[in-house]
């Protein structure tokens, strides 16, 4: 997954809440309200919680759930090196597969910093 790639996929997130959020108002309005109260700080940071995200997104293959919770672990103060330890420990936990969805991991670090680095 190469650096538009991750940005593809942010987008196509973005659409399909987008088209759900219209066609499905009430189940997106509940699943949103959940989002955020389980994001919010509690005994856990939002940072931890997205370093979590991460890694179950490695470990379940999902690209998409990357690309977002890389995005919104770095917004929430995570380090590159989090992130990759966050996906190692979920390579421990799933295997080999797991261990092939570092590479969009490190496409999402690498496409964040970059856009970090322009603002």
């Amino acid at each position: 997954m190469d650096c538009e790639e991750v940005n593809v996929k942010l987008r196509e997130i973005e659409e399909l809440l987008d088209i759900l959020g219209k066609k499905h108002p009430k189940e997106m309005g509940a699943f949103s309200r959940f989002l955020k109260e389980v994001i919010d700080n509690k005994t856990l940071t939002t940072r931890e919680k997205e370093l979590i995200a991460v890694a179950l997104g490695i470990a379940q293959g999902c690209e998409w759930c990357i690309a977002l919770h890389t995005h919104k672990a770095l917004e929430a103060g995570a380090k590159p090196e989090e992130l990759i330890e966050a996906g190692l420990v979920a390579v421990l936990m799933a295997g080999g597969p797991a261990l092939m969805h570092l590479i969009p991991l490190m496409k999402a670090i690498e496409n964040f910093q970059k856009g970090a680095e322009k603002d």
